[in-house]
């Protein structure tokens, strides 16, 4: 079925659901779903814990991401080493991100897999991030290169102690497909409220009334987002229990990793990592993840950069402000997208939900190049709704539609592996965020832009500040409508895999519960 084709039917069904939610009746093709078990539902408070993890999640990325700038406004740092800067600590992700995932799949202890990993991981990465900025003035930009770099990299191992442990729990805390979907869209709407305050980052850093520099608001910042990550980041380890799971391994082959000797181990972490990047359903989702998240991350500082120095002339109170409106109506906004989506998922499917919010996103970036007018400045805030139904529906989907994978996996590994697939999937965001965030510093100094011309910028500097704004996330998002038409797992594919797990775990519990055994 063609892309066209998958959105008319999103359509199409998407009315006949509001008939009948209307009382009207449509005869013809009837849509049948299968029904969440009680014992599979997840209690809300429950969600609201696991939601608190994306709050935290969110806070710490949207920070590192919009606190980036003040390397160069505040410390004089040319773009390209801020995005170099922002790129290199990532590559250690590479290694930590996919081990972490195997070090949670393989822990036994009283409190789980998952859970003493969140607690320790939230309180690391809240320090490593207060020290990360504390900047002194008046060093030379390698120091601050270089210092930004060294932090960074261990700010990310804190980071990923916390986040990979806690992704894999989402994954496992129910086997129901559409609950999958609403505790995803419950954790992304808690996770949303990040956003309706970092787009003030920037006019909190240089608020003069606050704090004297930029660099002072940097480190005053970041003092209230490591505490809040410390707080409010051990709530899932605290409030959460993890789900049992019988074992459907075959005992004659079912390795130990963990006791096996470091040999061992590493060739399981091999094998593992090995086999999770040759799913290609899951590589489609890493794929079209990346395409869309970083499509976004990339132009996400020029949009700053086009409301200050196009729109307002290089007035960067008046730009940081209407920058701060417009981010916070766009997170307002995904409040909405989320609601919509998770709804619209549990109707006609996940991947059918994807094409229709990415195709909203797209509609919303061209809009950019009409509404960011100096005329009428107001009109910077007309396209966030639309663009807010890109990250929106990206992360209500991306996990629950991963869930799905790991219990595929299940079937030919006969291993849960959630932290492998969580660890490598947020690899590739972050891996790609900072690569795009490099080539977002390399883009800006292609335009010419000079901050030292402060409001007498090239004409030809802001054509090409709005072309790149405007044109890189519509196409990133639409080769990720083409990546996922391909995506093979639907409502009936998963209950049919969930039933054939239940059936091997049964039999799985009645041979170890046998006097024989």
């Amino acid at each position: 079925m063609s892309v066209r084709s998958e959105w008319n039917e999103i359509v199409r069904v998407a009315l006949a659901a509001w008939h009948t939610r209307l009382g009207l009746r449509k005869t013809g093709e009837h849509i049948a779903h299968y029904e969440t078990a009680d014992a599979d539902r997840i209690p809300f408070l429950q969600k609201v814990a696991y939601g608190l993890g994306a709050f935290v999640n969110n806070t710490l990325a949207a920070a590192i991401g919009g606190m980036l700038i003040i390397l160069n406004l505040g410390f004089g740092v040319n773009p390209a080493l801020v995005g170099l800067a922002s790129a290199l600590p990532r590559i250690t992700d590479a290694l930590t991100d996919p081990l972490m995932g195997f070090i949670s799949d393989n822990t036994r202890s009283r409190w789980g897999r998952r859970r003493p990993y969140i607690f320790a991981g939230a309180i690391l990465s809240g320090i490593f991030y207060i020290a990360l900025w504390w900047l002194p003035v008046g060093k030379s930009e390698m120091w601050y290169f270089w210092y930004f770099n060294i932090g960074a990299t261990i700010f990310y191992v804190g980071y990923t102690i916390f986040a990979t442990p806690w992704v894999a729990l989402g994954y496992e805390l129910t086997p129901d497909y559409h609950e999958r979907t609403r505790l995803m869209g419950t954790q992304n709407f808690i996770g949303q409220l990040a956003y309706l305050i970092s787009p003030w980052f920037l006019w909190i850093m240089t608020h003069k009334p606050w704090f004297p520099t930029p660099a002072e608001g940097a480190k005053g910042l970041a003092i209230a987002v490591g505490v809040t990550a410390m707080v409010v980041g051990i709530m899932p380890a605290l409030f959460l229990r993890e789900r049992a799971v019988v074992s459907t391994a075959d005992p004659a082959v079912l390795t130990s990793p963990v006791t096996g000797g470091v040999a061992k181990s590493l060739r399981e972490f091999f094998r593992g990592f090995g086999s999770t990047i040759r799913t290609k359903p899951f590589l489609k989702l890493c794929g079209a993840t990346f395409l869309v998240f970083n499509g976004f991350i990339m132009i996400a500082s020029f949009q700053s950069y086009v409301i200050i120095y196009y729109v307002f002339g290089g007035d960067q109170e008046m730009g940081a402000k209407y920058a701060g409106y417009n981010g916070t109506l766009g997170a307002a906004s995904t409040f909405i997208v989320i609601t919509i989506v998770t709804w619209l998922a549990t109707q006609v499917g996940k991947r059918k939900a994807f094409f229709f919010s990415t195709g909203m996103s797209i509609l919303g970036y061209g809009l950019k190049w009409f509404c960011y007018d100096p005329e009428r400045p107001w009109l910077v805030l007309l396209p966030a709704p639309l663009i807010a139904f890109g990250l929106g529906g990206l992360f209500t989907l991306m996990g629950s539609m991963i869930a799905d994978v790991v219990d595929e996996d299940e079937l030919t590994s006969r291993q849960r592996r959630e932290g492998m697939f969580g660890s490598i999937f947020w690899w590739v965001v972050k891996v790609g965020m900072a690569a795009a965030l490099a080539a977002g510093g390399f883009l800006l100094n292609a335009t010419g832009f000079d901050v030292a011309l402060g409001g007498a910028q090239t004409e030809r500097t802001l054509f090409l500040l709005r072309v790149f704004d405007v044109v890189i996330p519509m196409i990133t998002s639409a080769l990720a409508i083409w990546m996922i038409a391909s995506y093979p797992i639907t409502e009936k594919r998963a209950h049919t895999t969930r039933v054939e797990l239940e059936r091997r775990r049964s039999l799985a519990a009645a041979a170890a519960s046998s006097p024989s055994s």
